[in-house]
């Protein structure tokens, strides 16, 4: 589904969230900071927009993984074009099946794709155990406003906007009416910090954004 779409993948995001996803990635990017990692893994990185703004913290190295080859085609050509190949690396593998050592990385961050996980529990057990002692993980995804009127309009346009435009600009409905439906069947909150905890993390945190719109998601090993 996301190789369907990899060529109009970046532009739509931009487009339907009316450039506040930037907004989400660099509060992500900010919050990090603090810890100063030297290695960074993106898990489900897409074409490497996170990677790419996480380059900003000036890590040894970030290392990219997504099981769709055509997204991170995508994201080589940003890579380069930005003259950041020194920095960041992109591969193909699976979540749930890293290929890397135990405790490799200072880092852990996904952006917006851990509800796409098989097994989400296994797949952030997966990302645990790649992780140094002490690393830490951070999750940006989306939840459902509580709020009038922000649930109704949210609701409305998740469901009826988003997949009109989403076949207009790509091609396929399909892609952009499975968004609304996975965003309602995945955890948030507080029910995702829990999934955390069962995949092996301290401290979790859940910190609202965009009145509920999007959370971001802290935790340590």
């Amino acid at each position: 589904m996301f190789n369907r779409i990899a060529h109009r993948y970046d532009y739509l995001n931009h487009f339907l969230s009316l450039g506040i996803d930037k907004l989400w990635r660099r509060k992500l990017r900010r919050q990090l900071r603090k810890y100063k990692p030297e290695s960074i893994l993106d898990v489900a990185t897409g074409t490497a927009d996170l990677a790419i703004e996480l380059a900003k913290l000036n890590p040894k190295e970030i290392v990219g993984v997504d099981i769709a080859e055509t997204m991170l085609e995508m994201g080589d050509k940003k890579i380069e074009k930005r003259n950041l190949q020194n920095m960041i690396r992109l591969q193909q593998a699976d979540s749930e099946n890293l290929p890397f050592d135990d405790n490799t990385f200072d880092a852990a961050t996904i952006s917006y794709g851990v509800r796409n996980f098989e097994t989400p529990v296994k797949g952030l057990a997966e990302i645990n155990r790649v992780l140094k002692p002490g690393g830490v993980i951070f999750i940006l995804e989306f939840g459902m406003p509580k709020t009038f009127p922000v649930k109704q309009a949210y609701s409305f346009y998740f469901n009826f906007i988003l997949p009109f435009w989403g076949k207009v600009f790509s091609g396929s409905y399909e892609s952009y009416k499975y968004l609304p439906e996975s965003v309602k069947q995945f955890p948030y909150d507080k029910a995702f910090t829990d999934m955390l905890s069962q995949a092996g993390f301290q401290n979790p945190t859940a910190t609202k954004l965009s009145q509920g719109i999007t959370f971001l998601y802290e935790a340590v090993k």
